[in-house]
């Protein structure tokens, strides 16, 4: 088969290698579409390294459909479509134990601590299958990881019908939480970010949430103008590597100023440079702060909504390329994330 091989951190190479074999409780999997993710551009710049086994097959959001099937596989059936939910933990730590699997000590992910889903098959356990309807078209099913992390965010912060929202960060995840914040709240949502494109990108899609760019004016006295200086009951951290610009604060901070009394704050942007608090901000308020990594069994729930037509895959995708030219798809999202925020390789 074919695949895009990361023979070294920033080059890609479209190589021939062995179609993967599969066990009794595994199938193969035909992938149609896959997803670059902002954690594959960490491992496609080293971030990841030593994690990352150079060389190897990245990948860990794609769609595709059962080709063939171990005789021990006993709920999929060959023709199924099938999102692959690549998270693997282990069973054994505490926080396994308890049943909280983003929590697992030892977690890896197909794609980024193994071979993954930037080829033409993958061979996966049953267990990590989840059936997509023939309704959402392979394009949209190869969405359902980066979609599951939205909803696994609002499920982690709480969010409930009639909250109030601002999202930090336009980025994949920013407007992933705000696809899955639609479906739960219809109260006020604001996204921020500094560029302008982005919330464009995302005022296009739902013309009724609040963008501010936070590189004209501050968002927090912005927030609290619309909400009568109350804030909003919770607040998303999807930044990341913040760039600061106008005396602005860092974005969590920004996020604990403008949640109301006892609301919530729940981080997700992957910085390696410390976000400077002032706790008291937090006491004052009684508030909290949580953190939302990969999902949970959100999968089911993204899968439900992208089956009913509520959400918008469409708004997320801003280029379909061939998977050969997955070198470019990397180059477009690092030299240029104004105009491009989703690349999907068409395998």
């Amino acid at each position: 088969m074919k695949a895009a091989v990361l023979s070294e951190y920033g080059k890609f190479t479209w190589s021939e290698v062995d179609t993967p074999d599969y066990n009794e409780d595994e199938v193969l999997v035909k992938i149609e579409y896959a997803s670059i993710c902002g954690s594959d551009q960490h491992v496609f710049s080293g971030d990841f390294h030593p994690r990352t086994p150079v060389p190897f097959v990245p990948g860990h959001e794609f769609a595709g459909r059962i080709v063939e099937a171990g005789n021990g596989v006993n709920v999929f059936k060959v023709g199924d479509q099938v999102a692959v939910d690549p998270i693997i933990w282990c069973g054994e730590c505490p926080a396994c134990k308890r049943g909280h699997y983003p929590a697992c000590t030892s977690l890896k992910l197909l794609g980024i601590d193994m071979d993954g889903g930037f080829a033409e098959y993958v061979a996966v356990p049953e267990k990590m299958l989840y059936k997509v309807a023939d309704t959402v078209t392979p394009l949209h099913a190869a969405l359902t990881e980066v979609l599951s992390i939205g909803f696994h965010a609002i499920n982690r912060a709480g969010v409930t019908d009639k909250d109030a929202i601002a999202i930090f960060g336009t980025g994949k995840v920013g407007n992933c939480i705000l696809q899955a914040a639609k479906t739960r709240t219809s109260g006020q949502i604001f996204m921020v970010d500094i560029i302008e494109s982005r919330l464009q990108r995302a005022k296009k899609a739902y013309p009724d949430i609040i963008t501010i760019d936070a590189s004209v004016e501050n968002p927090v006295e912005r927030i609290m103008k619309e909400t009568g200086n109350n804030g909003v009951d919770v607040a998303f951290e999807s930044v990341g590597h913040a760039t600061l610009v106008n005396g602005n604060l860092h974005p969590v901070r920004q996020c604990i100023q403008s949640i109301r009394g006892a609301g919530t704050v729940c981080t997700l942007g992957l910085a390696d440079d410390p976000a400077p608090l002032v706790m008291k901000e937090l006491i004052w308020k009684e508030a909290k702060i949580v953190a939302s990594r990969v999902s949970h069994g959100e999968f089911k729930e993204a899968i439900e909504h992208l089956e009913k037509g509520d959400l918008k895959p469409e708004a997320l995708i801003s280029d379909v390329i061939e998977a050969s030219d997955i070198q470019n798809g990397f180059a477009m999202l690092e030299e240029d994330p104004q105009n491009h925020l989703k690349v999907m390789l068409k395998l």
